[in-house]
């Protein structure tokens, strides 16, 4: 396999900053809403001090809203309990360059309370916790998550001055796979590609999408936490390189009435000696049993986990029928009607799960996944025979409509609770409830085009 040369030891960067090449390092992690937060410490600072204990952060990062204002009912975090710190402690094993920022190295952090026990209800946490699990049963998960965004020849700040109303898309028409509209981004597109595989990832390539001046930019699977951290810097870094450009992008599930951006995840699991343990060529559709387990807890909990795939209100304007997004709870065969998609053969045997919208915290996403596939494993669930047709038009189960409904089975879900624990559930709970007040309480453009005059 191609080194990923963007990934450094300590030693490495510890080269780097003696030659002045890199004089900053970002110490990072992931946020409930799916954001990189952090801070920046002099590359000194580091070496000398912050790769060995840590640094310090306000335990208020994981207890506030999308505009990070502190908000009431979180257990971890108040103004009662005085907002005290966390530590950011680095995983050294994802030390790398970031190409895109000047003199810049970045590492993801794990969170750690003050006595150095973790932050159960922290997402990276969340998902170890699932992987964990997997490991006591000899298994490890494989993932691939497939980002779409929206381009826009409008800067962020210009963006934000319009209200986000009347943007400029990068296209004018559909540029599903089509090259001679997509070249219009390729300036950017190859920035963002090229700063990825710098940053030590496997970028693929990249295709256009349907909405106007929607994209895609693929990376290669590797083990379910190097994505899942992958994923956020390409996401974060991503929005940094088109800022520079002049342009904007978003990861919103739904910015208007065309398709939406979805994040379709592809998981697998293997042996720990790297065993194929999805695939049994002696079987139907070369399905192992215990593929045939997990691919069934998925369906028999994927309503009740929803929450974890869809977070915000706008994700659950993806589900339109016909739209490419899916509404029924379904698996098929190569069938991109069902939220499950079953492609591959092989160490390359996977389920596509396509409930998630590209809005989606990955980590908590995949520790859903695992945790319905081991629900499904060890209850040794039955599968239903694949799906055949148009699963719009079917009886199956629907995807929650709404973050009402969702939170609401999340909240009474006891699968839930045993996996996760009360903390992780009651945390994203009141986060959920935090979102749909807020809403409640909104007035929208909406509402004023059709009540203004008129009503």
């Amino acid at each position: 396999m191609t080194p990923r040369s963007g990934n450094l030891s300590l030693e490495d960067l510890t080269s780097l900053v003696l030659g002045g090449d890199i004089d900053t390092v970002v110490v990072a992690f992931t946020d409930m809403q799916g954001r990189l937060v952090g801070k920046r410490v002099s590359a000194r600072l580091f070496l000398d001090d912050v790769a060995g204990h840590g640094a310090e952060c306000c335990n208020y990062l994981l207890a506030v809203d999308v505009e990070m204002n502190t908000v009431d009912g979180y257990e971890m975090s108040s103004w009662r309990r005085g907002y005290g710190d966390m530590a950011m402690i680095p995983d050294l094993a994802t030390l790398r360059r970031a190409p895109w920022l000047p003199g810049a190295a970045l590492v993801t952090a794990d969170l750690r309370w003050l006595d150095k026990s973790p932050v159960v209800a922290s997402p990276r946490q969340i998902l170890k916790t699932q992987l964990a699990r997997l490991a006591d049963r000899g298994l490890v998960p494989y993932v691939g998550t497939e980002l779409e965004f929206i381009v826009f020849d409008d800067g962020y700040r210009e963006a934000w001055k319009k209200g986000y109303r009347d943007l400029t898309p990068a296209s004018d028409y559909n540029i599903d796979y089509a090259l001679l509209a997509s070249t219009r981004m390729e300036p950017l597109l190859r920035d963002i590609r090229n700063a990825m595989d710098g940053a030590g990832m496997y970028c693929e390539g990249v295709k256009g999408e349907c909405n106007l001046g929607q994209q895609e930019i693929a990376f290669r699977y590797t083990d379910a936490l190097a994505t899942c951290d992958n994923h956020s810097i390409y996401k974060n870094g991503a929005k940094e390189i088109a800022d520079a450009h002049g342009k904007s992008l978003t990861f919103m599930a739904k910015f208007n009435e065309r398709e939406g951006n979805s994040c379709h995840i592809h998981i697998s699991l293997r042996g720990t000696d790297g065993s194929a343990v999805f695939a049994d060529k002696d079987a139907d559709h070369g399905m192992s049993t215990l593929f045939r387990h997990f691919l069934a807890g998925q369906l028999a909990v994927m309503r009740e986990l929803t929450l974890f795939s869809a977070p915000n209100i706008n994700s659950y304007k993806r589900y339109v029928s016909g739209s490419f997004a899916p509404t029924a709870i379904a698996w098929g065969l190569d069938n991109r009607t069902c939220a499950l998609r079953v492609v591959g053969a092989g160490l390359g045997l996977r389920v596509e799960n396509r409930v998630p919208g590209g809005d989606v915290n990955q980590y908590l996403a995949v520790a859903a996944l695992i945790a319905a596939g081991l629900y499904g494993i060890e209850n040794e669930l039955e599968l239903d025979d694949a799906f055949v047709g148009n699963a719009y038009e079917s009886g199956a189960e629907r995807v929650p409509a709404s973050l009402r409904e969702a939170t609401a089975l999340f909240a009474t879900s006891t699968i839930a609770r045993e996996a996760f624990g009360d903390e992780v559930v009651d945390h994203y709970l009141n986060n959920a409830r935090i979102e749909l007040e807020a809403y409640d309480a909104a007035v929208t453009d909406w509402e004023r085009v059709r009540g203004f005059e008129r009503l």
